[in-house]
C-alpha cells in the first residue's frame, strides 16, 4: 500500500500544483428544464479565483433514493448529454451521448465545460481550437509549475465533489465514463481521485506515442520526465488500485492496448472489459451498450 501511495504522490507531483489558487466552492444554480428523457440542473460552479464552469446534472425520471452516479467529463456538456441545452433540441449523435445513455439507464450524470472555455474570456467560437492553445497558454504563465492535464483533473474532481455533496445520489456509487480528451480526463481523475469506483475509457491513446499527450494543455513539456521515468498508463493504472476498468479501442487505441491492461496488473477477467470495435475514432452504439453493462457490475 505504501508503494502504491508513493506512485500517487509521483503522478500528483508530476501534475503539479497551481500558485496562489484559493477560492472559496461555490456552486450556484441558475437554470432547471426538463426533456423527454432526464431533469436538467444548469450550475455555475467555481473553479478557480474569479472562474466558473457551467455544469450540467442530469437526473433520470425515474430517479430512485441514493441513485449512482457517473461523472462523464468532455469539451462541453452538449454533445454528451444529447441535447442543444438552448433549445432542448437533440444532437442526434447517438454514439456520444455517453451522458444521456447513462441516464437513461438510471444514473444520475453530471458534466461540464473543460477549461478551454472557463480559463479566459475569449470571443473564439467554442469550435474554435486556438483557444486550447490561448488558454494552454495562460495558464503554465500563471502556473508554470502546473500541468493542463492537472488543471483538467482538478476541474474534474469539482464534478466528484458535487456529486457527493448531492443528498440524492450514492456517495459511494461514483464512475466516470469519458470519450478522447474525456477519456484521457475519466482516466486520471478516476485512478487518482478513491471517492470513483469504476472507470469508462473510450479511444483516448493509452500510448504515449498514440495520441497528442505533449500538447500543452495535457502534458506539455513534462511529457519528457514521464518517459524518462518510465512512466506510463499500465502504472497509473496499478498506482490507481486497478478499479474496475472499460477500454474501448478503434482508432487511437489498438489492440496493443490491452497489453499495458494485463501489465497493469489486471488478471481476473471480471475486473475489465476491452474492446477493439476498430471502426474509427466513434464507438458503435454495441460497443457502447457492452461497456456500460460491464460498468453496471460495479457502481
Amino acid at each position: 500500500m505504501n508503494l502504491q501511495n508513493d506512485k500517487i504522490q509521483q503522478w500528483l507531483q508530476l501534475l503539479g500544483q497551481p500558485d496562489n489558487y484559493e477560492y472559496e466552492p461555490q456552486l450556484r444554480l441558475i437554470r432547471q428544464f426538463e426533456t423527454a428523457d432526464f431533469y436538467g440542473e444548469v450550475y455555475e460552479q467555481a473553479n478557480g479565483p474569479g472562474t466558473v464552469q457551467r455544469t450540467l446534472l442530469m437526473l433520470p425520471k425515474t430517479s430512485t433514493p441514493s441513485m449512482p452516479a457517473v461523472v462523464v467529463p468532455f469539451y462541453t456538456p452538449v454533445r454528451m448529454a444529447g441535447y442543444n441545452l438552448d433549445t432542448l433540441e437533440p444532437t442526434h449523435e447517438p454514439n456520444l451521448a455517453m451522458a444521456l445513455h447513462l441516464v437513461r439507464r438510471g444514473y444520475a450524470a453530471v458534466i461540464a465545460d473543460a477549461f478551454y472555455l472557463t480559463y479566459l474570456n475569449l470571443e473564439q467560437e467554442h469550435a474554435d481550437f486556438s483557444k486550447w492553445v490561448l488558454s494552454a497558454e495562460a495558464l503554465l504563465r500563471d502556473h508554470p509549475t502546473w500541468t493542463g492535464m492537472g488543471k483538467l483533473v482538478a476541474d474534474t474532481q469539482l464534478l466528484v465533489d458535487l456529486l457527493c455533496a448531492d443528498p440524492r445520489v450514492d456517495a459511494s456509487r461514483i464512475g466516470i465514463a469519458g470519450h478522447s480528451l474525456g477519456g484521457k480526463m475519466a482516466l486520471y481523475t478516476g485512478c487518482l481521485d478513491p471517492r470513483i469506483k469504476a472507470i469508462l475509457c473510450s479511444d483516448f491513446g493509452m500510448d504515449w506515442e498514440r495520441s497528442n499527450w505533449s500538447d500543452p494543455w495535457y502534458w506539455g513539456e513534462k511529457l519528457h520526465q514521464l518517459k524518462a521515468a518510465h512512466m506510463d498508463h499500465a502504472e497509473l493504472l496499478r498506482s490507481g488500485g486497478c478499479k474496475p476498468f472499460v477500454l474501448l479501442a478503434g482508432l487511437y487505441d489498438s489492440d496493443e492496448a490491452l497489453e499495458y491492461i494485463q501489465r497493469a496488473g489486471y488478471s481476473d477477467p471480471s475486473h475489465y472489459f476491452f474492446l477493439n470495435h476498430a471502426s474509427g475514432h466513434h464507438p458503435p452504439m454495441e460497443a457502447l451498450d457492452e461497456s456500460y453493462d460491464f460498468l453496471q457490475k460495479w457502481i
